[in-house]
């Protein structure tokens, strides 16, 4: 694509980047002529969307070879890479490929079954023996004798007993004791040798004796998002500083659900595709289902690659009839596994990877965002389509736009996208995108739409665990972008850097929940990203500017905060002074906040009880010159610091620092590396503010390292003063207040002592107000912690 830019014209490239929303039917009119005669731009479009020339089409041969490496493996007992083997044949393997006249993808899935269950996991196991079992079921084949077709007789496949033996085990594994009988019972009735009943009536007769049933575990899902109805009333209005935005109607309670969405159109991260379902975006398992039609996508069941809208997983089934003498019940049991209840996309779920599962290159190799642009415009197409309307482009989403704002090489490279996913497009719907400057130009509109509007669909790293506290700090509060959305309602909430919402993701599913109680006509807003106390005021602005387009002037970042004056303050050099000294940066945005305040009130709403911090905010408040705020005066005492002093001896100490972190991710740390940091550590507490937010990483830092080393106990003193500066920077109640508060009680939990009933009580209030009735279900340690305390009461 590069080397496509590079062709282009200078005084093309100077119309481009000078061009306004105006300008753009002219200048995509310009760059179409200009392609057309470019045999660069045609060689690149046939690269992109002929299916002989890609690298993401199937391919049996690859898929056997794979295989064969599997089953080397297991039969070497090398289960591990046996199943990565397996997995890698699944991908490339065509549905109705055949190996030894037995269907290859049936026969991968229940190779890989059986390393599955070898590695003691076997939910996984269970479910691809289900896979399997749907394309080649346990029915008898009609096999007609001679040319005599009143001579039938019902054929096996030599397989089949001992996959439904394997599923009989698995499920005895898992306790679903019901299901393991009726397995075993089909198993039976398939199995022909004498020693094979012989072993399955033994392990019946075992299963026999247990009298705890449990349910099906055949694959289904839980709908969480239908468990809970909106109750709040609101209004989108237009505001004079900020456009439209969500007010409410009525008071709201703090933690009441106020939206719920699914997306317009959403994609995968590239960097998730191998990590995170392509659907549902939940992270993936050791049993992955790969697209039917090519090896781009994977998913985590079967339910998600047939609601993505590749080809119909279900349509490779297999056309047998039952076997005369299977009672019902066994009759039923075979088609509850083999028939799963999930239907195709319909016209609100569309399927939105159809038209990119044809064995074509572009959809890998084109940016996220503009491959989400292609799935929305054909949703709007296919609905259109449905409804007996047009076809425009322009109206989709009645969303804001900021081309004017684009710098020049984004105008140019929307540009040149627009016209190659036109051309990619082109090729399911050519008559309803004619390669024309009006539907360029509409893509650039609409690329410009997703640029500002889309939300990145983020799961927290431990939200999956299945154990409910562990105390490995490594990911505890780690923030992962797995995907890129358009929710047209979401997009109407306005920003703020102190929102009184929060939002999070159910699968594919936006939920916002109010965070505080909120008067009726007050304005709803969520964080696009940045918040106080994680990031100071400029770092703040720069982000919301290059990102959306806009200067935030939301409360925070328009009156001075003690957050935004700690965050990355020095110490002053005076004994017994708490007074916060700041750089020229820091100090040009607080200037900016004070010169719009007629007084520091705003100051005294974030004012704690700790007596060094109640005196430097009366102290600024109480000031009517300002000359004192000064890059190195001190705010509290007005002594002047060397910053440039204290800068060097703080760069000196974050290089022994970031070698001891360096160790615990490489696994080298030793206890002379730590102690070598703690060293350097006292550097910093002696030339940082005490709240300063860099300390409370440093202090967090060595708790992960002496948690890693066994030193439990130093853990958690490190982690406590961690969370004391966070606090003051955050206050009580923010989320990262709860997953600090997480990490104290994992620490606790693994010294063996009960967790504090203080950390308990506040980790479930903090998770219900920002997660309400859906904290349970996204945090298992929640809900040991709530079960917890209700045993202790």
């Amino acid at each position: 694509m590069e080397k496509l830019k590079s062709v282009i014209p200078e005084t093309l490239k100077h119309k481009i980047s000078h061009s306004t929303a105006a300008d753009l039917d002219s200048t995509c009119s310009s760059l179409l002529d200009f392609f057309t005669n470019l045999p660069l731009f045609h060689q690149l479009v046939r690269d992109l969307t002929d299916p002989l020339v890609a690298l993401c089409g199937k391919n049996k041969e690859a898929a056997l070879e794979a295989k064969a490496k599997g089953n080397q493996c297991f039969t070497d007992g090398d289960y591990s890479n046996a199943l990565q083997f397996y997995s890698q044949a699944l991908r490339s393997a065509p549905m109705d490929a055949e190996d030894n006249e037995r269907n290859l993808v049936a026969t991968l899935y229940l190779n890989r079954a059986s390393s599955l269950h070898k590695l003691g996991l076997f939910l996984e196991s269970l479910q691809d023996c289900n896979r399997g079992l749907i394309l080649s079921p346990v029915y008898a084949k009609v096999m007609i004798l001679g040319s005599d077709t009143s001579y039938l007789y019902f054929c096996f496949c030599p397989c089949t007993a001992s996959t439904w033996f394997r599923r009989a085990k698995a499920n005895s594994s898992l306790g679903y004791y019901e299901d393991a009988i009726n397995d075993f019972g089909v198993s039976m009735e398939i199995e022909t040798s004498l020693s094979g009943k012989r072993q399955i009536e033994n392990e019946l007769n075992q299963l026999v004796d247990q009298s705890r049933l449990r349910t099906s575990a055949i694959e289904k899902q839980h709908d969480c998002s239908a468990d809970e109805p909106l109750q709040v009333e609101l209004q989108c209005v237009s505001t004079p500083n900020k456009g439209r935005g969500m007010i409410s109607l009525t008071n709201i309670p703090m933690a009441s659900l106020i939206h719920k969405e699914d997306p317009h159109g959403a994609i995968i991260l590239k960097h998730c595709r191998e990590t995170h379902c392509a659907f549902c975006f939940k992270e993936l398992q050791a049993d992955t289902v790969p697209c039917v039609s090519c090896s781009i996508p994977l998913y985590c069941s079967l339910k998600c690659q047939v609601q993505a809208g590749g080809e119909d997983f279900l349509k490779y089934k297999a056309k047998y009839r039952f076997k005369l003498d299977l009672s019902d019940d066994l009759e039923r049991h075979i088609r509850n596994v083999t028939s799963p209840s999930f239907s195709s996309p319909d016209v609100k779920h569309f399927a939105e990877h159809r038209h990119e599962c044809q064995g074509m290159h572009w959809p890998a190799v084109l940016p996220s965002d503009v491959v989400l642009a292609g799935r929305v415009i054909v949703k709007h197409i296919e609905e259109q389509a449905y409804g007996g309307l047009d076809h425009n482009v322009h109206k989709i989403l009645d969303l804001c736009q900021n081309y004017g704002q684009l710098s020049s090489d984004t105008k140019l490279e929307f540009h040149v996208y627009s016209i190659i996913l036109l051309c990619c497009l082109q090729r399911f719907y050519a008559t309803k995108l004619p390669l024309n400057s009006t539907k360029t130009s509409e893509i650039i509109m609409l690329l410009s739409k997703i640029r500002i509007n889309s939300m990145a669909v983020v799961r927290m790293k431990y939200s999956d665990v299945k154990q409910p506290l562990n105390y490995d700090l490594t990911s505890s509060v780690e923030q992962i972008e797995v995907a890129q959305a358009v929710y047209s309602g979401g997009s109407l909430f306005n920003h703020s850097c102190e929102p009184n919402i929060h939002a999070y993701f159910l699968s594919r599913t936006l939920f916002m929940r109010a965070t505080e109680n909120v008067t009726a006509g007050s304005e709803m807003e969520l964080s696009y990203g940045p918040q106080v106390g994680q990031w100071d005021c400029g770092k703040r602005r720069m982000f919301l500017k290059d990102r959306y387009s806009f200067i935030c002037k939301c409360s925070s970042c328009a009156q001075a905060n003690l957050s935004d004056l700690f965050h990355g303050g020095y110490r002053c050099i005076k004994p017994n002074c708490y007074g916060v000294v700041l750089d020229s940066g820091v100090i040009k945005y607080e200037k900016e906040k004070i010169g719009h305040c007629e007084r520091l009130s705003c100051l005294q709403d974030h004012v704690p009880s700790d007596d060094s911090i109640s005196k430097l905010a009366h102290y600024m408040y109480e000031q009517t010159d300002y000359h004192w705020l000064e890059p190195g005066s001190c705010l509290g005492c007005a002594t002047f610091c060397d910053l440039q002093a204290s800068k060097k001896s703080i760069s000196k100490a974050e290089v022994h620092i970031q070698r001891m972190k360096d160790a615990v991710t490489s696994g080298a740390l030793t206890t002379n590396l730590l102690m070598n940091a703690l060293r350097y550590v006292d550097i910093l507490r002696a030339k940082l503010h005490p709240f300063n937010r860099r300390l409370a990483e440093v202090e967090d830092n060595i708790a992960q390292a002496f948690c890693l080393i066994g030193d439990l106990q130093a853990g958690m003193d490190h982690c406590r003063a961690s969370f004391e500066i966070l606090e003051k920077l955050y206050g009580e109640s923010h989320i990262a207040i709860g997953n600090e508060l997480i990490k104290l009680a994992s620490i606790q939990f693994s010294m063996g002592q009960e967790i504090s009933s203080d950390y308990t009580t506040r980790i479930v209030a903090i998770f219900s107000r920002y997660y309400g009735s859906h904290a349970e279900i996204m945090f298992p340690y929640v809900r040991y912690l709530k079960k917890e305390s209700c045993r202790v009461v």
